[in-house]
């Protein structure tokens, strides 16, 4: 049993921080005018859970009034972007994990101070909670089916008076993302960083992302070990595995060959530059090629991408494969960017490939990953 005179001081906090959110942060103090504020106390500190956060009172008595804002303006951005709903079908724990990390580095961006134990990493930095998910996802080495699902109802037809919640929740979120989209256009007033959020519902793009960090994920993983567990999340109720030991080692190609345009190298120096900040670990050969290698960069942590672009002849894959074979390394795999038009080793490479282009096309090996 909790004392009085403990929730009187929870209720007194969570109304400062409530102010403090209006007052400052106006547009996440909007958001929580909506939010179902609920004590908890067979919890250990917090939980949102649908329209609902509840917390445990005790817990929010040892924080500061700034911390309590940014658990307030944390729920509300997952009310406000619908993540229960978009959650359906995943693994639910993964991805109530995902979507944290990526409302708590748009908090952090916006100048929020984080409470201990806050999930938050900044190799996870400007992602989307869609592919936070897919590389959590890799790296516990889960798979969607392997958490239990609800049993799924018939399929019945429905009127119009018969909509689905699901769906109303899906129309609510087309609506916000596009309130939000004319917002920044005509005011540019909205929190740094929330534009990432209007762009995640671009599917095509987070379809193919996806695959990129699966395929990643499934053939470089970290070790792990259960024993100690990662001390991060045991407070609520998680244990996750510790990570320890290997480095990613791979190689990336992009081809500078005149038949690139800027926008699409640009495209490929992005999910490069994505992938090194998801990995605290890496050793990346990074070769630009056209006819002929035109750089090589070896990326580590301490090294920053700095490219040089240089190209703009014909098309050959050869001369990478060559240079995979000379420094007879022991890389992990390849990542090709291409549009897929060149001339092809006359044999099958050791290393594994996946070739990364915006319109697929015949390749002799490896896998095909289409920017669609």
């Amino acid at each position: 049993m909790i004392p009085q005179d403990v929730k009187i001081v929870t209720n007194e906090k969570i109304d400062q921080a409530k102010t403090k959110l209006m007052l400052e942060n106006p547009y996440f103090g909007t958001l929580i005018t909506s939010l179902d504020l609920r004590i908890n106390n067979n919890i250990a500190s917090i939980q949102n859970r649908g329209d609902a956060f509840e917390y445990n009172d005790e817990y929010l008595e040892v924080l500061t009034i700034n911390e309590v804002s940014t658990l307030l303006a944390n729920a509300a951005m997952h009310q406000a972007l619908f993540h229960s709903d978009r959650g359906k079908g995943k693994v639910s724990s993964v991805w109530n994990l995902a979507s944290d990390y990526a409302i708590n580095d748009l908090l952090v961006e916006n100048g929020f101070m984080l409470p201990p134990m806050a999930n938050y990493a900044s190799r996870f930095e400007t992602l989307y909670a869609e592919q936070i998910y897919t590389i959590l996802l890799g790296e516990l080495d889960l798979k969607e089916n392997d958490e239990p699902q609800e049993e799924e109802q018939q399929t019945e037809q429905i009127s119009e008076e018969e909509i689905p919640e699901e769906l109303l929740a899906q129309e609510e979120y087309e609506l916000l993302l596009e309130q939000l989209n004319i917002k920044l256009e005509k005011h540019g007033d909205l929190p740094k960083g929330i534009e990432r959020f209007v762009e995640s519902k671009q599917e095509s793009k987070i379809a193919w992302r996806d695959e990129l960090y699966r395929y990643v994920n499934a053939h470089a993983k970290s070790d792990y070990k259960m024993f100690p567990s990662s001390k991060k999340h045991l407070y609520r109720g998680i244990a996750l595995p510790s990570i320890y030991g290997e480095e990613l080692k791979i190689v990336v190609a992009i081809d500078t060959s005149a038949s690139i345009d800027d926008e699409l190298l640009k495209l490929f120096l992005a999910e490069l530059y994505e992938i090194m900040q998801v990995f605290t670990h890496y050793v990346i050969e990074l070769i630009e090629c056209d006819a002929a290698i035109q750089n090589i960069q070896r990326l580590t942590p301490m090294e920053p991408l700095e490219p040089t672009l240089k190209g703009g002849g014909g098309t050959d894959f050869r001369p990478v494969f060559e240079h995979v074979i000379d420094e007879n390394e022991d890389f992990r795999f390849l990542i090709y960017f291409t549009d897929g038009k060149g001339s092809f080793p006359n044999y099958e490479p050791l290393i594994d490939v996946l070739w990364v282009m915006p319109e697929a096309t015949d390749v002799p090996f490896g896998e095909i990953l289409e920017l669609v």
